[in-house]
C-alpha cells in the first residue's frame, strides 16, 4: 500500500475508535436499534440527492446494507447497551479481520503471504491478551454479540470487495438507505413506541451531537474512505488496519470515560500495531495473478502436448504414402 493509503487507513481506524466512546455516550438518549436507525437515517439524507444514482448493482448495495447497517450495527449498539464497555468493544470488534481473511480466502481466492499470516498471528495475539486481561469481566451475552457483529462486519467487506464501487462514497450513502425503514421497524418491536417517543422529546444538542458525528464522520466518511482502500487493494490487506481501531478506542474511552487501562492491556496494544505493520508491509500475492500464471502455464502445457501429438500424426501419415513431411526439409530455402 502507498504511504498516503495507509495514512488513510489508519485516520479511519482513529475515527471509529472514537466511534466508540460517541456511542457510548449515545446510548445515554438513545435506545439502541433507534440510534442506529438515526445514525443511517441522517447519513442518507439529504446526501442521497446529491451523489447521484447508484453506480453498481442493487443486489450489491442491498447486501452491504443488511449484513453492515442492520446486523453488524444493530448487533454492536444492542451489544454495548447489554453493558459491554467502549474500550473492551472496540477490542472484540477487530475479530472481523479474521472472518474478513477467511472470507476472501473462500470467495475472493485471495492468498496472504507468509509474512502477512505472522502478521495477523501477532495482531490476534494482542487480542487474546487484552481479552484475557479485561475479557472475563463484560456481559456474556454483550460479548456474543459484538462476536457475531465483528462476523457481519466480515461479511460487508468481502461484499464490497465484490461490488468494487468505482464511487465510494455514491456507494456508502446508498447503503445506508438500506437499513433506515428496518432498524425504525425493529425498534418499535423491540423497544417499544414509547421508549423511542420518550427519547426524540428528550432530545439535546449533546444527542444531536452524537448522531452527526456516527452519521456523517464515522459512516460517510469512515466507510466511505474504507470501500475505495477495498476497491483498490485486497481485503486481507487493508482489514487488518481495523486492528488499530481498539488502539484508539481504548485511548478514548480512558480519555474521555474513565475507563481503566492496563499495563497488560497496553502491552496487547503494542501486539497490535506490530501485527498490523508486518501485514500491510509484506508484499501482496494477488490471487488474480497467481490465476493468470497458473492459466498460462496450462495453456502453453496444452498447446505444446497438442502440436507435439499433431506433428507426430502428420509425420506418421506422410511415411505411410511414401512421402516426406514438408516440415523435416530443414535446409535453407534457395
Amino acid at each position: 500500500m502507498r504511504p498516503v493509503h495507509i495514512a488513510l487507513a489508519v485516520l479511519v481506524a482513529a475515527v471509529w475508535g472514537f466511534n466508540f466512546v460517541v456511542i457510548e455516550i449515545g446510548l445515554d438518549h438513545f435506545p439502541p436499534l433507534l440510534l442506529s436507525a438515526l445514525r443511517f437515517l441522517v447519513a442518507a439524507l439529504p446526501a442521497v440527492f446529491f451523489v447521484g444514482p447508484p453506480k453498481v448493482a442493487w443486489k450489491w448495495i442491498a447486501g452491504v446494507g443488511v449484513a453492515l447497517g442492520i446486523a453488524k450495527f444493530g448487533l454492536l449498539f444492542t451489544g454495548m447497551d447489554a453493558g459491554m464497555p467502549a474500550g473492551l468493544s472496540s477490542l472484540v470488534l477487530q475479530v472481523q479481520a479474521v472472518f474478513t481473511a477467511v472470507l476472501a480466502a473462500v470467495v475472493l481466492r485471495e492468498r496472504p503471504g507468509r509474512v502477512r499470516l505472522f502478521g495477523m498471528a501477532v495482531a490476534l495475539a494482542g487480542i487474546a491478551v487484552a481479552a484475557v486481561d479485561g475479557g472475563t469481566s463484560g456481559p456474556v451475552l454483550g460479548f456474543t454479540l459484538v462476536l457475531a457483529a465483528a462476523a457481519c462486519w466480515g461479511v460487508s467487506n468481502v461484499l464490497t470487495r465484490r461490488a468494487s464501487p468505482p464511487d465510494a462514497l455514491n456507494f456508502m450513502v446508498w447503503v445506508c438507505t438500506v437499513p433506515v425503514l428496518p432498524l425504525f421497524g425493529l425498534s418499535l418491536l423491540l423497544e417499544g413506541p414509547e421508549r423511542d417517543l420518550a427519547a426524540l422529546r428528550a432530545l439535546d444538542w449533546s444527542g444531536v451531537g452524537v448522531i452527526a458525528y456516527v452519521a456523517w464522520v464515522s459512516t460517510v466518511f469512515g466507510f466511505g474512505a474504507w470501500g475505495w482502500l477495498l476497491r483498490r487493494y485486497p481485503a486481507s490487506s487493508v482489514a487488518p488496519f481495523s486492528l488499530l481501531v481498539p488502539v484508539f478506542g481504548m485511548s478514548s474511552a480512558a480519555l474521555v470515560l474513565g475507563e481503566q487501562v492496563s499495563a497488560l492491556r497496553w502491552a496487547a496494544a503494542a501486539l497490535l500495531v506490530g501485527g498490523v505493520a508486518l501485514t500491510s508491509l509484506a508484499p501482496a500475492r494477488p490471487a488474480a495473478r497467481t490465476t493468470a500464471r497458473t492459466t498460462a502455464r496450462t495453456t502453453a502445457r496444452t498447446t505444446a502436448r497438442t502440436t507435439a501429438r499433431t506433428t507426430a500424426r502428420t509425420a506418421a501419415a506422410a511415411v505411410s504414402a511414401g512421402t516426406r513431411p514438408a516440415a523435416a526439409d530443414a535446409s535453407p530455402v534457395r
